[in-house]
């Protein structure tokens, strides 16, 4: 069974996504064992590889390119190939329509003021967070994701950044207090 699947990212992220000297093709060729075939001009990647049918890695190969296409650094992106971690993608047009200024005030408002609100954000969640172009993308497991998205709908929504990061400050404390609660539940002899 083969696989292709053609995917177009920006024009300014074609060079993060070749990496100096090739290193970054290079890596994600090698490691999800498919080739890429990057046009330079118009950004489109064909991702290709022959396997079974079950083989996750060209599927993970794709996430890999769409996360380094949507602003994420190589090496975040590569997060994505660690236990369940999967890439999300918001398009904030979704929250501000078709509007430039309305995209830009819900910008503003996900990244903060000198970027501290993603930071905290993703501090909170434990997810990674990028804003770029009308779209803010999350990596992380599905927990993580869940309140990384949350998070994003409110300030998006017009919630008080106060109020979104106490949300987050007490999830993580009720996860906290569950693996404390499972840890304490099993039976040591």
């Amino acid at each position: 069974m083969s696989f292709e699947k053609l995917i177009r990212i920006p024009n300014d992220r074609i060079g993060v996504l070749i990496g100096k000297s090739g290193m970054v093709k290079s890596e994600i060729e090698k490691t999800c064992l498919v080739k890429l075939e990057i046009d330079s001009e118009t950004g489109e990647t064909l991702i290709s590889g022959t396997g079974k049918i079950e083989d996750i890695q060209p599927f993970k190969a794709m996430e890999i390119v769409t996360a380094i296409g949507r602003g994420f650094s190589p090496e975040n992106a590569m997060r994505l190939l660690k236990g369940e971690n999967t890439l999300h993608v918001i398009n904030l047009k979704e929250f501000a329509g078709k509007s430039p200024a309305q995209i830009e005030r819900i910008k503003g408002r996900i990244i903060g003021e000198g970027g501290k609100a993603r930071i905290n954000m993703e501090h909170l969640t434990g997810g990674n967070i990028s804003v770029y172009g009308s779209t803010v993308s999350i990596i992380g497991s599905p927990d993580q994701l869940k309140l990384a998205v949350g998070a994003i709908v409110d300030l998006s929504s017009g919630s008080m950044h106060g109020s979104v990061y106490g949300k987050l400050e007490a999830a993580r404390r009720r996860n906290k207090q569950e693996r404390m609660k499972l840890w304490e539940d099993q039976n040591v002899f």
